[in-house]
């Protein structure tokens, strides 16, 4: 009786609003619409009662589809297997909003197959990606949207992945804390492909604790189950959730609630961003103990695989946690080595003498990297990190001018109009050394030095970092 009674309500809800709030509610530029329309006395009681018992009339409810709408296109992104960009999504709306609302709210919604991607991982091997199409990550996006507000408020306090308020640094900063306060070692458990491994019966089994909309649960479904197209082959995805799509950083979190709230009942201190979790005891052999028994347990109640390769019990600052790591004796923040060498691989790229690429580019393109790059790592707690990078990306920049110049009577009279003096310039100029050797000799580096980068528009990590901080 009481899913007869749904139907109807869907069917009635249908028909409410079946002429489409992309189209009477017209979708304007800055993504606003020109106001709620106004429903009949005698059909506000039904919406209530759908409002309250189903969530499928929240996710394509008017404001929500606009936020969704917004924060898609935001987001840009490529396009999916269809080949639709984000440009084309809103006019694409504005013709086919009302099949795509009634495709969901009567459950025969079809998502398409997601585009797999491969992305080097910097220590080898690939990251798979799944890009849904543009039309997907909308539906996406305005399921997160209605779901965040039922699953969040119950994760645990040491999930900070991808939840509303909540970042990687505040992770970082926590796990520093239980170092000082005396829990020395860590357990790094490390997941093996855990978007790729994601058991779907036991996914949706943890989602239905909450929903009871078989719509929603359904869709869901469809969801996990879409496939994968790679090289124009479309394979059935029987496990796993794509990474890349909106839905499955909540998906991935209300799976390992479940390992949260087993560390908590156990009484462990730890944080996990996403699949990265980190157990905080006292001694190795503490360590080695939570280790097998949080395997056995992930094994047995997740269907998940740890990878023994990556996953240790050893010493914060032998490990690296979302980039960083910690010096031994001060506990402070600083950047883990993989990061370093991550950013100096790409600094190299930037900065290849052999590139046909002239200086102020080369610039420009360093700001844009090393803008975006420090604005996460400027957590870091070691400013001269960033000293010696800076002094490092100078040297290769003059290594670069160096060549640019090429003739020596190029150079002659680039270095007497920098104002070096003439034995200084004869010097430099009638050099034989190679290009990184002549990059640190005294003379370019007194010609070519913090303030001659500086007019050139290179804004340094340094000046970056502590402006950084000074703003909190």
């Amino acid at each position: 009786m009481r899913h007869s009674r749904k139907s109807q309500l869907r069917q009635e809800n249908l028909s409410l609003f079946d002429e489409s709030d992309f189209l009477e509610n017209r979708v304007k530029p800055d993504g606003k619409g020109s106001g709620p329309r106004d429903i009949p006395a005698q059909d506000k009681e039904a919406t209530r009662e759908i409002a309250v018992s189903l969530l499928m009339e929240q996710v394509v409810s008017h404001g929500n589809m606009q936020a969704a709408l917004r924060r898609v296109e935001q987001n840009k992104g490529a396009a999916g297997v269809d080949q639709m960009t984000v440009k084309q999504l809103r006019p694409h709306l504005m013709k086919h909003w009302p099949s795509l609302k009634r495709s969901l709210l009567d459950g025969t919604y079809q998502p398409r197959p997601v585009k797999r991607v491969e992305i080097p991982k910097p220590a080898g091997g690939v990251r798979l990606l799944g890009i849904p199409t543009v039309v997907d990550r909308l539906v996406q996006q305005a399921l997160l949207q209605a779901l965040t507000p039922l699953f969040d408020p119950s994760f645990s306090d040491a999930s900070y992945g991808f939840r509303p308020e909540r970042r990687g640094h505040d992770a970082v900063r926590k796990a520093r804390q239980y170092v000082r306060d005396g829990w020395a070692w860590v357990v790094d458990i490390d997941l093996e492909k855990f978007f790729d491994k994601v058991n779907h019966d036991i996914l949706m089994s943890r989602v239905a604790r909450r929903i009871e909309d078989k719509i929603i649960l359904g869709l869901i479904r469809r969801f996990l189950n879409s496939g994968i197209m790679l090289d124009g082959v479309v394979t059935a995805s029987e496990e796993g959730t794509p990474q890349g799509g909106p839905l499955s950083p909540l998906l991935a979190n209300i799976l390992l609630d479940d390992l949260d709230k087993e560390l908590e009942a156990r009484g462990h201190r730890f944080v996990r961003y996403a699949d990265d979790c980190n157990i905080y005891v006292r001694s190795r052999r503490a360590g080695e103990r939570v280790r097998a028994s949080i395997t056995r347990y992930l094994k047995e109640r997740l269907k998940l695989t740890v990878n023994e390769s990556k996953s240790a019990v050893d010493r914060p600052w032998k490990r690296k946690f979302l980039g960083f790591s910690l010096i031994p004796q001060e506990r402070r923040i600083t950047l883990a080595p993989q990061t370093r060498k991550k950013v100096a691989d790409k600094i190299r790229s930037l900065t290849q003498r052999s590139a046909a690429v002239s200086m102020d580019e080369r610039v420009k393109e360093l700001n844009q990297y090393l803008g975006g790059w420090i604005g996460y790592f400027a957590l870091a707690e070691t400013p001269s990190v960033f000293e010696r990078m800076d002094k490092w990306i100078r040297t290769r920049l003059r290594m670069c001018q160096w060549k640019q110049w090429k003739r020596t009577r190029t150079r002659v009279r680039e270095l007497r109009a920098l104002g070096l003096r003439e034995l200084d310039v004869w010097e430099a100029a009638g050099s034989r050394k190679a290009y990184w050797r002549i990059a640190h000799s005294p003379p370019l580096n007194k010609a070519m030095g913090i303030a001659y980068w500086r007019e050139r528009g290179l804004v340094s990590l340094i000046e970056r970092y502590q402006a950084i901080r000074q703003a909190g």
